[in-house]
């Protein structure tokens, strides 16, 4: 916590009734407590089943929502982790009281929002029939777009999955990778697999692939088809040429959700193309039953080392700049 001030007198207290439970609450050697208090600039103490918040008001108060929605966590037999800390603490300081009740269930996990924007978007995603998820890479875009598919297949509301993205990366073309076609387009849908198999078993996986439940393919292949039933989910389409991307949302087909995920700041066409994710956003600007949700860097999920790194560089950028 901050040393610029020393905090006395407890602002908040709570009290739990389940002991067992607070090992895991408060973290081993106590780093959930800690990184609470680094995250808000609090004080937390304990004695048997109390805790004592020490700190400003609002800062205690925001710490109050956040442990017992941890505790809640864990009465519900859910994990909690420094991820799962980060995530309250970002809840709970955006003053949206409904996001702990927002729960995808999958074989393998349950998994919840970790910002207000991440909420929001699990809301646009059950909400609307064609959602844009836009902002940079490790904002939950695909993976909580992948979460809901998985839980709308497991509950029956649709036939099918369907993940798809451009094969266009960093310059690099597919016909200098080595291998046959499929080895070829691995590489670039390894990201969607990795999604679905945090999600359920790998056999399950590899049986509703064989069955057509399940397909990961490049966006070319959707050319000439219609999707009826089914829940798409375009990824990285900051990549798409502007035919690509009206090819791709005129596939939508009855009973059918349709997502698209992309960072405009990571646009990879050679020189001189226009992104079909840019024209998109400018030519569907006001159209009627369209979710549109923003990530920002604070939304960016990652160890809170990395965090560090990554203000570490930005701060050299700023000085140079």
């Amino acid at each position: 916590m901050s040393t610029s001030e020393v905090y006395t007198e407890p602002k908040g207290k709570i009290q739990f009734d389940d002991n067992s439970l607070l090992p895991a609450l408060f973290g081993n050697h106590d780093e959930h407590l800690l990184q609470i208090e680094q995250l808000l600039d609090v004080r937390l103490r304990y004695r048997g089943n109390n805790l004592e918040i020490l700190g400003p008001t609002t800062s205690c108060e925001i710490a109050d929502k956040a442990i017992v929605s941890l505790y809640t966590r864990l009465k519900n037999d859910l994990e909690v982790g420094s991820g799962e800390v980060m995530a309250a603490v970002r809840i709970a300081s955006g003053q949206d009281n409904t996001a702990g009740n927002l729960q995808l269930r999958t074989r393998k996990r349950t998994i919840m929002p970790r910002s207000p924007n991440q909420a929001d978007y699990i809301r646009a995603l059950e909400k609307y029939d064609l959602v844009f998820g836009l902002g940079p890479a490790g904002t939950g875009k695909t993976y909580l777009a992948v979460a809901v598919a998985v839980t709308y297949l497991l509950q029956g509301k649709i036939d099918r999955i369907i993940l798809s993205r451009p094969a266009v990366e960093a310059g690099e073309r597919l016909g200098y990778l080595p291998g046959d076609l499929q080895d070829k387009i691995d590489p670039y849908l390894r990201p969607l697999y990795d999604a679905l198999h945090d999600m359920l078993p790998g056999d399950q996986v590899i049986r509703r692939m064989g069955s057509g439940e399940i397909e990961v393919a490049p966006l070319a292949f959707m050319r000439g088809r219609t999707l009826d039933h089914a829940f798409v989910i375009l990824d990285e389409a900051q990549n798409t040429s502007v035919m690509q991307m009206k090819m791709f949302l005129t596939r939508l087909g009855e009973k059918s959700r349709m997502v698209i995920t992309g960072d405009m700041s990571q646009i990879d066409l050679p020189a001189g193309t226009r992104s079909g994710l840019g024209d998109a956003l400018q030519v569907l600007d006001g159209v009627a039953g369209i979710g549109m949700v923003n990530f920002t860097e604070k939304d960016v999920v990652r160890h809170s080392l990395v965090m560090r790194i990554v203000r570490a560089y930005d701060s050299r950028d700023n000085r140079r700049s």
